[in-house]
C-alpha cells in the first residue's frame, strides 16, 4: 500500500479517497462509514464559542473527510492502522460536549466517533471498580451503578449534554462533587488505548505502584493526541447515606476564599463548595432561584449521618469564624436541586453573545491576586466593548481551588474575522494575566485547539519534552493534530 498520496491532481485525489473509503468500509462495515457533509460537520461541532459562532453565521466548521463509528477496540485498531498506512489524521470524538475545539479537524482526515462503544464490561463490587467502554455517557453508567447502591460520583456540567467516560479521562474532566471524590484523573484505575500504528496498550490494573513511570497518567489528559481510549476502569463509591447542606454570605469574595481555605486546610472534605462573586450570585438567582446575597457560598457534605453531622458543625464554626453569615440549609438544597439549570436549554450562553470560560487553577496564596487582576483587565482593557466578568470557585483542593471565570461581550463585531480576533484577544488577556499571577492554564475543560498556543508559555522547556513523547509515540503526528499545541501532522496533505 502506498505511503503517500498520488500527486496527479484531482483525479488522483478522488481515487485515493475512494480507496480509503473502501478500506474503512471493509474494516468496520459500510453502514458505519460516511463522507456526507452533514455528518462531517456534526462530528466537528462541540460546545465551544467558536463552534457555536460558526454555526450561527452558517459557516463551515473545520471538518474531517471521513467519519467512522467503530464498534469495538479491534475495529478501532483497524481504523488507526489504515490511518497510519496513509498518514491520515484521526480526530476522536466522544460526546462532543467539550468547549475547546477538540473535535475540530483542521487538517481533515478521519473523525472517529466512539458512540457505539457503550458496554459496561464489569462492575467489581468487591474492589469498587467499574470497567466500561469509553463511549458510554455519564447518566447511563450512573444508573447501572445506582441500581447496585454505587455511584461514579462524576457529575460535570456536561452530564446531560452527552459527555462520555472516555472524554472525562482524555480531558481531565471534573464534576460538581470533585472536592471530595476527585477529578477524572483521581477516579481512573486503568485504561485501554489504541495507539499508532494500530496496537492496543492496557495500563496496569491498579494506579498506585512503583513499577517505573506511569503510563496511565500520560494518557490521562492527552486529548486523543497519543491514542484512542477505548475502555476504562474507574473507582466507584457507595451511594451516600445522607446529605447535609449549608450556605453563607460574605462581605466580598476574598473573605469567601479564606473560608474555603480554612475548610480545606483543616482537612474537612465536603463534597461541594461553591463560592460565587456578586455577578455570578445574581446569575445564580435568575437561573436557579437562590436568593441574591452578594457573595454566596453553598456547601454539601455527604456520607454517613454521623459524618455529615460532624462536618456541617465543624464547617459552620470555621466559616462563621472568618466572617461568614449562615443562610441555613435551604439555599444549599435549592442549589443542589437546580445544579444543572445553568446548562439547560436556553440558559447556556449562545451567539451572537460572545463569551469564554477560563477555569484556571491555583494555590490559595495566589487566588485573590488572580481574581483581581483578571477582573481588572477584562473590564478595563475591553471597556469599549462593554466586556463583563463573572466568577465562582467550584473545585477545591488541599492546596488551592479552581477559578471558573467568564467574560461576556453582548454586542461583538458583526464581521466574523473581527469577532474571532476580539475573542482571541480576550482569551490572551485573561489566560496570560492568570499565568503571570500564579495560575495554571486549565483545571478541567482541557486544552484542545483553543488553548494550544499557551502550552509553551505554561511549561517552558518542559513542553519540548512533551513534544518528544508525542513524536515518539505518534511519529507521523496523525493523532488529533493541532491540539495541545503539538502542531500539524507530518504529512498535512495526505
Amino acid at each position: 500500500m502506498s505511503q503517500t498520496p498520488p500527486s496527479d491532481g484531482v483525479s488522483g485525489t478522488s481515487y485515493l479517497r475512494g480507496q480509503i473509503v473502501r478500506e474503512l468500509e471493509a474494516a468496520i462495515g459500510a453502514e458505519y462509514v460516511s463522507t456526507d457533509a452533514a455528518d462531517l460537520q456534526a462530528q466537528a461541532a462541540d460546545w465551544s464559542w467558536y463552534s457555536k459562532y460558526l454555526a450561527y453565521k452558517n459557516l463551515e466548521q473545520p471538518a474531517a473527510d471521513f467519519m467512522v463509528r467503530p464498534g469495538s477496540t479491534s475495529e478501532v485498531e483497524k481504523v488507526v492502522r489504515i490511518a497510519s498506512d496513509y498518514r491520515i489524521p484521526v480526530t476522536t470524538r466522544g460526546g462532543g460536549s467539550g468547549t475547546q475545539g477538540g473535535t475540530f479537524a483542521p487538517y481533515g482526515g478521519i473523525a472517529l466517533d466512539l458512540s457505539r462503544l457503550t458496554e459496561i464490561v464489569d462492575i467489581d463490587e468487591e474492589s469498587l471498580i467499574v470497567t466500561a467502554q469509553a463511549g458510554i455517557d455519564g447518566p447511563t453508567i450512573e444508573k447501572a451503578l445506582n441500581d447496585k447502591g454505587l455511584t461514579l460520583a462524576h457529575y460535570p456540567g456536561s452530564y446531560h449534554l452527552g459527555a462520555t467516560i472516555g472524554g472525562f479521562i482524555a480531558a481531565r474532566g471534573s464534576g460538581v462533587v470533585s472536592t471530595k471524590y476527585g477529578k477524572a484523573e483521581d477516579q481512573v484505575i486503568a485504561v485501554e488505548v489504541v495507539v499508532p500504528p494500530g496496537r492496543t496498550i492496557t495500563t496496569l490494573p491498579v494506579p498506585s505502584h512503583a513499577a517505573g513511570p506511569d503510563l496511565l497518567q500520560t494518557f490521562v489528559g492527552s486529548e486523543g493526541t497519543l491514542g484512542v481510549i477505548t475502555q476504562a476502569s474507574l473507582r466507584v463509591d457507595p451511594l451516600p447515606e445522607a446529605r447535609g447542606f449549608l450556605s453563607f454570605s460574605f462581605p466580598d469574595i476574598f473573605a469567601g476564599i479564606e473560608a474555603g481555605r480554612q475548610i480545606m486546610t483543616h482537612r474537612l472534605r465536603p463534597a461541594v463548595i461553591r463560592l460565587y462573586d456578586e455577578a455570578d450570585s445574581q446569575k445564580l438567582k435568575d437561573w436557579v432561584g437562590t436568593p441574591f446575597t452578594g457573595t454566596l457560598m453553598v456547601i454539601m457534605c455527604d456520607g454517613t449521618q454521623e459524618l455529615v453531622d460532624y462536618e456541617t458543625r465543624a464547617i459552620t464554626a470555621l466559616v462563621e469564624g472568618v466572617g461568614g453569615t449562615s443562610l441555613g440549609p435551604d439555599v444549599g438544597h435549592t442549589w443542589w436541586e437546580g445544579k444543572y439549570e445553568p446548562y439547560a436549554k436556553g440558559k447556556l450562553p449562545q451567539p451572537p453573545l460572545m463569551y469564554g470560560t477560563f477555569d484556571q487553577v491555583a494555590r490559595f496564596a495566589d487566588l485573590p491576586a488572580i481574581y483581581s487582576a483578571k477582573k481588572k483587565i477584562i473590564e478595563e482593557e475591553f471597556a469599549q466593548y462593554g466586556a463583563r466578568y463573572t466568577a465562582h470557585l467550584s473545585h477545591w483542593y488541599p492546596w488551592g481551588a479552581m477559578l471558573y471565570d467568564r467574560f461576556y461581550v453582548d454586542e461583538p463585531p458583526a464581521d466574523p474575522a473581527e469577532a474571532m480576533a476580539l475573542h482571541d484577544r480576550l482569551w490572551d488577556a485573561g489566560i496570560l494575566t492568570g499565568l503571570e499571577n500564579g495560575a495554571v492554564l486549565n483545571d478541567h475543560h482541557g486544552v484542545g485547539i483553543k488553548l494550544g498556543r499557551f502550552m509553551r508559555t505554561q511549561y517552558g522547556d518542559g513542553f519540548d519534552l512533551m513534544r518528544q513523547v508525542k513524536e515518539t509515540w505518534d511519529p507521523d503526528g496523525i493523532m488529533n493534530p493541532g491540539k495541545l499545541g503539538f502542531g500539524p501532522p507530518r504529512n498535512s496533505k495526505w
